[in-house]
């Protein structure tokens, strides 16, 4: 044990706190049992368990809402109809995809490394396309800064590929649909 100074009598050792790092909480220092004191910071007032309780509620009363009322696009509180649903075994397979054609006549894949633009933003915003098809011309322009070099693109259109499916299986036969088309003035 240290050496106190002279002045320090058997009476203070009651108002002495060893220093945060002397001090073992709950436990013994140098064998002398210390009584657990709890650390402001840890203690909850009474304002803060009623605020954490009232968030909890609102979240989980978000959560329920959205689950039954919701729908994909209150991410996160929508019932994420994507994990929960499922098409019928012997219904065709979508697969969308972005088209472009060249001034030579090419057909080329407009995909995320082309474009910079996800196929999942194309098809969230598809019926805006559908509705108004010279938006597509967002991805003709994406296209060209990405390929500088590249002849100009005459047409864009959204293709959906529907995959044959018989009793869960891929049948290996498709269709193309086009769902929406662009085409350049000439």
């Amino acid at each position: 044990m240290r050496a106190r100074p002279s002045s320090y009598s058997r009476k203070h050792l009651h108002d002495h706190l060893p220093g945060q790092a002397e001090l073992t909480v709950g436990g013994t220092r140098h064998g002398r049992y210390i009584p657990y004191r709890h650390d402001p910071m840890e203690t909850l007032t009474t304002r803060g368990r009623v605020t954490r309780l009232g968030a909890t509620a609102l979240g989980l009363a978000l959560l329920l809402v959205g689950t039954f009322w919701g729908s994909d696009d209150d991410f996160p509180f929508g019932p994420f109809r994507m994990y929960s649903t499922s098409n019928p075994p012997n219904a065709p397979a979508p697969d969308t995809r972005v088209e472009g054609v060249n001034s030579a006549g090419t057909v080329i894949d407009l995909d995320q490394d082309a474009t910079g633009i996800r196929r999942a933003e194309i098809e969230g915003q598809q019926a805006r396309y559908a509705a108004d098809p010279t938006l597509l011309t967002e991805v003709a322009d994406a296209y060209a800064e990405r390929h500088p070099d590249a002849p100009e693109l005459v047409e864009v259109r959204i293709v959906i590929r529907w995959h044959g499916i018989r009793a869960g299986r891929p049948t290996g036969q498709h269709t193309d649909q086009t769902v929406v088309s662009w085409q350049a003035p000439r």
